[in-house]
């Protein structure tokens, strides 16, 4: 069972927002991101879980061969990365979690990550239609569209090619990940 592929351009989308660099010090829990050590995102997802943290764990379904079968399987998108929604009261407990190595951090601090950026790669996630792909590498701006139809719509990003393709690329800024998204052409025009 393969997976086909759509011919069609691919954008990037991007938020536009300056995210604060500190620990939420209020009573409004916000996302962070946690490095877990190699294999153990589902193991944690689930301590943390039943520790009362709220997490997310994105994950998608790949075809895997092996020499004997082919099998769909459920992968982490960001392997040894895990999303923890907390308030300051609850760091430490995340820190504790067996298999949580430390929080992404900048100048020592955990760095909090938009709720936008994790709904984005929310709804990417639950459509059947696309593609989506990680890119570790710096991808290069490119022209600026809109999604104009399908469940995404009036979602902006850029255009870019990657590889020979041109993507949609919905950017994580604090752990240097992007996803890539492969959309049909007449899904975007130039945005304005």
């Amino acid at each position: 069972m393969p997976h086909e592929r759509q011919k069609g351009y691919i954008a990037t989308l991007i938020p536009f927002f300056k995210p604060t660099r500190t620990m939420a010090t209020t009573g409004n829990p916000r996302w962070y991101a946690a490095y877990t050590k190699p294999r153990n995102e589902k193991k944690v997802l689930e301590r943390l879980t039943e520790a009362g943290i709220e997490a997310y764990l994105p994950l998608q379904k790949r075809l895997k061969q092996w020499s004997d079968r082919k099998k769909m399987v459920e992968e982490p998108i960001f392997r040894s990365y895990i999303f923890v929604r907390i308030e300051q009261k609850d760091y430490f407990n995340v820190l504790n979690t067996p298999g949580v190595v430390r929080y992404i951090t900048f100048e020592g601090k955990a760095v909090p990550i938009p709720d936008k950026q994790i709904d984005q790669v929310k709804l990417l996630l639950e459509q059947k239609d696309i593609e989506v792909d990680v890119a570790e590498e710096p991808i290069k701006p490119g022209t600026m569209v809109e999604v104009t139809s399908g469940s995404m719509i009036g979602l902006v990003g850029e255009l870019v090619e990657l590889h020979g393709k041109k993507r949609v690329v919905v950017r994580l800024d604090h752990i240097s990940h992007s996803l890539l998204v492969t959309l049909p052409a007449n899904y975007i025009t130039k945005a304005i």
